[in-house]
C-alpha cells in the first residue's frame, strides 16, 4: 500500500494498493482504500492548499507526476 502526499504541503491524499513495479501515472479508484484530503473543481483533483494533483477520467485519476510524493510498498 501507498500513501500519497501532495508535492507541495505534505498533506496526507488518500491510500493506495499500487500493482506493479512501475511509476504511478493513474489511481484507480476501486484500489483506492482510504481517502485523507482532497476537493474536485471541474474534474480536476486538487490538495487543500490548492495545487492540481490529478485529473478525474473515470475509472481512474490521471495524475500530475511532480505534484505528489508517495511511501510504502507495490505489490507484484
Amino acid at each position: 500500500m501507498l500513501t500519497l502526499r501532495c508535492a507541495a504541503c505534505k498533506r496526507k491524499l488518500w491510500r493506495y494498493d499500487k500493482i506493479g513495479p512501475g511509476e504511478v501515472l493513474r489511481c484507480h479508484k476501486d484500489r483506492i482504500s482510504k481517502f485523507f484530503s482532497y476537493q474536485m473543481h471541474d474534474k480536476k483533483i486538487q490538495c487543500p492548499c490548492g495545487k492540481n494533483i490529478g485529473i478525474d477520467k473515470g475509472k481512474f485519476y490521471k495524475m500530475i507526476s511532480k505534484a505528489f510524493t508517495y511511501k510504502g510498498s507495490k505489490r507484484n
